[in-house]
């Protein structure tokens, strides 16, 4: 996906390409040093034999799931791809588990050697070397139960989001969010087919789709996409960017989309008629947006400007970091994606040190936002600890209980 980057930047990425290959080897070799000898202590040389061979392989495979190929291939060659893809990204997702296990390994054994430094416990050695194989098993079984959790079908979550004041007219007015699809090498057409058949048994006054749609290109994902043609809804589909359609290329995006009925919001608002009830729904671009086009700088402000101040008014942000400026525009509902919950653990507990929320619902003073999990997955297919789920968010008046 990096060398999807706009065309300035390959001097860039073929730098941080490289860059990862080296990273790539230090923690590989620092999971072996650590593991190794105590395999070897525990299940002897042949399984440590075994276990170095995987890590030399998955220390060459990791950076690959990182880089595709630019510009149109043909179908064998996105196949070979897609298959590339599938080994780098399962192996990535097993030895980010495997590395942050052995973090916490160390981080035992350090304790319990300064403890029995001074007399304080005496842990027999044996326990060491079964304390290895702890790790890689655990590590297999995350990443089996992850993968499973991944390529299930999402769930539908449904959240009410209560609002103080809100016209009787909109009372129970569902909104159907989608975020974070990720189609591209591992997730194709029947997944978004199986989303769209979802939220078209919801009965929905609106579609949301938070940014983060595709991991590729026009040319070879547009089939894979297509079925969001198929959405039905009383007001219709609404987009807006996320970091990854400025990876992908985003103006063919751009182009494509309306193509399909998805009515794409640039820092733009739209003034839906609900039993003669006004709500106003805003997009902006990605909040990174600017860093790859600088005519698509998100801006809060632009995208409310004229909108009626006593309308209902819902934001569709696809990182939770653009909610101050929601709150100073006056919004009453940002609805975000981008975190994907973690992903997988322990990311989830890192999200909040780019991102003021991870997942869920919050208030931001007089101001709701929602956060998914995400429909699909970014990278690795593994969901440990964050389901992904097509959300129904339902607007109720704050006198009602809230169900999430």
């Amino acid at each position: 996906m990096w060398d999807d980057w706009h065309p300035g930047a390959a001097g860039a990425v073929e730098g941080l390409m490289n860059g990862l290959w080296v990273v790539s080897v230090v923690v590989h070799a620092y999971v072996a040093l650590r593991l190794l000898p105590g395999v070897v202590g525990a299940a002897g040389a042949p399984s440590a034999w075994v276990i170095g061979a995987l890590l030399a392989v998955s220390a060459g495979l990791v950076p690959l799931g990182l880089r595709r190929r630019k510009g149109k291939r043909t179908p064998e060659e996105v196949r070979r791809s897609d298959l590339l893809a599938w080994a780098s990204l399962t192996t990535m997702g097993m030895f980010s588990s495997l590395f942050v296990l052995t973090l916490l390994r160390d981080a035992v054994v350090l304790v319990l050697w300064l403890a029995g430094l001074v007399g304080l416990v005496h842990v027999p050695e044996h326990w060491f070397n079964l304390s290895a194989i702890g790790v890689v098993g655990l590590a297999l079984l995350v990443t089996l139960v992850g993968l499973y959790n991944a390529r299930k079908p999402p769930r539908v979550k449904t959240v009410d989001i209560p609002l103080k004041d809100l016209p009787p007219a909109l009372h129970g007015f569902k909104i159907a969010q989608i975020s974070d699809m990720h189609v591209g090498p591992t997730i194709k057409r029947p997944a978004m087919k199986y989303v769209v058949a979802t939220i078209n048994r919801l009965d929905v006054d609106v579609v949301a789709i938070t940014g983060d749609l595709v991991d590729g290109n026009v040319y070879e994902l547009s089939r894979h996409v297509a079925p969001l043609a198929g959405l039905r809804s009383r007001h219709g589909t609404f987009f807006v960017t996320g970091n990854h359609e400025y990876y992908s290329g985003v103006q063919p995006w751009l182009k494509y989309l309306p193509t399909l009925g998805v009515r794409v919001l640039l820092n733009e608002h739209v003034i839906l008629l609900h039993h003669h009830a006004p709500i106003v729904l805003a997009g902006v671009t990605d909040f990174s947006a600017a860093s790859y086009d600088t005519s698509h700088r998100t801006d809060v402000a632009l995208a409310i400007t004229g909108a009626p101040r006593a309308a209902v008014k819902v934001l569709l942000a696809h990182q939770p970091r653009s909610a101050p400026a929601a709150v100073a525009a006056g919004f009453d509902l940002q609805i975000s994606g981008h975190t994907h919950g973690g992903q997988f653990l322990p990311w989830n507990f890192f999200v909040r040190l780019q991102q003021p929320f991870t997942a869920g619902l919050h208030r931001v003073k007089n101001m709701l936002i929602y956060v998914s999990r995400g429909t699909g997955y970014w990278g690795p297919p593994k969901r440990f600890g964050a389901p992904s789920e097509i959300t129904l968010l339902r607007l109720v008046n704050q006198t009602e209980p809230v169900r999430s």
